[in-house]
């Protein structure tokens, strides 16, 4: 503290200096206030991202429904299809008893015996048996047995399908519920927190000013004000970005924090700042996202995916290409979120198939956050 508050400038003439003594208890009282500030901010760091994991969970549920969505629409298809064959194989059956009947004259006891067949296994069992099919017969009932299987396995599968689809869907109502419920309890803890956090930083400011003035400082406010200013940019150029896909500064990276995952990169920002895409894609998806409140999903020429939580607006649609440095959408404190702030994600192999560290991503792109992760 000292080293930051030396060459603040002093007037001649100005009120002499208290004691040493009253000048080490100011400074003591400045450093402390900044050590509960610092730890007002982790705190509501940590709950940022307690509260992003809360909504992770339904992300993944929602994702693995639309999946399992997907699954039962390929399973009724191939259901359909599949009797769709059945009709056809069934008619094949019944033009083989018409000339199995036109041919009887002579063999009408053999015939009756195949017609009075229960099943078409029971009817390819007697027609091998009394030799009164060609080849060519023999091969058409195996086909419609054949279809007949795939009709069975195409039900069972698409039985299945829809019964883990009401499992899947069960799964995402309950984590979305969890995670609209932690966020309730957490924003009102938050808003406390963030309101304590005010009161530290005045307590602060006004500490700060007395000891500038004991110090000799013309002007306390504007002295505090500067020092300020300069350990803003202090940290903006070791933790700030180069303005992509935003202006702000970085507050969480990739990686595991306070016992959970946090799958991205967070950039604390005013709201309505803009958001950049880094590079030229197409929009998978933008508005609605359980957890994020919105988000904008692009998909890159390399397959990777993109991902803007809790933006405020956004200006984009699904299908729509973009470009490298176009404006998508805004900073924004939408969803489980406790601040303005963006969220990044890098997604490969698909919509929440695989999560990466966005960093190797972004410095390929030349893209650069500072230092900070």
């Amino acid at each position: 503290m000292a080293g930051l508050l030396a060459g603040t400038p002093v007037v001649a003439g100005a009120a002499p200096a208290p004691a040493a003594s009253e000048q080490a208890s100011l400074e003591e009282q400045v450093a402390a206030l900044e050590a509960q500030v610092k730890a007002a901010e982790e705190q509501l760091q940590r709950m940022t991202i307690e509260a992003e994991a809360a909504a992770d969970a339904a992300l993944v549920a929602r994702a693995q429904l639309a999946q399992g969505q997907a699954e039962a629409e390929r399973t009724a298809a191939e259901l359909a299809a599949a009797q769709a064959d059945v009709a056809g194989a069934e008619e094949d059956i019944a033009q083989l008893g018409r000339e199995a009947y036109m041919g009887a004259e002579e063999r009408y006891g053999d015939l009756e015996l195949i017609l009075d067949a229960q099943s078409p296994t029971e009817l390819l069992q007697q027609a091998a048996t009394m030799e009164q099919l060609g080849d060519h017969r023999a091969d058409r009932l195996q086909e419609f047995l054949t279809v007949q299987a795939r009709v069975e396995e195409a039900d069972r599968a698409a039985r299945a399908a829809v019964a883990q689809l009401g499992e899947l869907a069960r799964k995402a109502d309950e984590a979305e519920r969890a995670a609209n419920e932690h966020l309730a309890r957490a924003q009102a803890d938050y808003d406390a927190r963030a309101a304590e956090k005010a009161r530290l930083d005045e307590e602060l400011r006004l500490a700060g000013e007395r000891l500038l003035a004991a110090q000799g400082a013309a002007d306390a406010a504007a002295a505090w004000s500067a020092r300020q200013a300069q350990q803003q940019q202090t940290l903006a150029s070791a933790s700030g970005t180069s303005g992509m896909p935003t202006a702000g500064r970085v507050t969480s990276c990739y990686g595991p924090r306070w016992g959970t995952m946090h799958q991205g990169v967070d950039i604390a920002a005013p709201i309505g700042t803009p958001i950049y895409v880094p590079e030229d894609g197409v929009v998978l998806q933008a508005g609605a996202a359980s957890g994020f409140g919105q988000a904008v999903y692009v998909q890159h020429g390399d397959g990777q995916i993109t991902l803007y939580g809790h933006v405020n607006q956004f200006y984009v649609g699904a299908g729509q290409v973009v470009q490298a440095g176009d404006h998508i959408a805004d900073v924004g404190n939408k969803g489980q979120s406790t601040g303005p702030h963006l969220h990044f994600e890098v997604h490969q192999g698909g919509l929440y198939a695989s999560r990466v560290n966005p960093m190797p991503w972004l410095q390929s792109h030349g893209i650069a956050l500072g230092g900070a992760c």
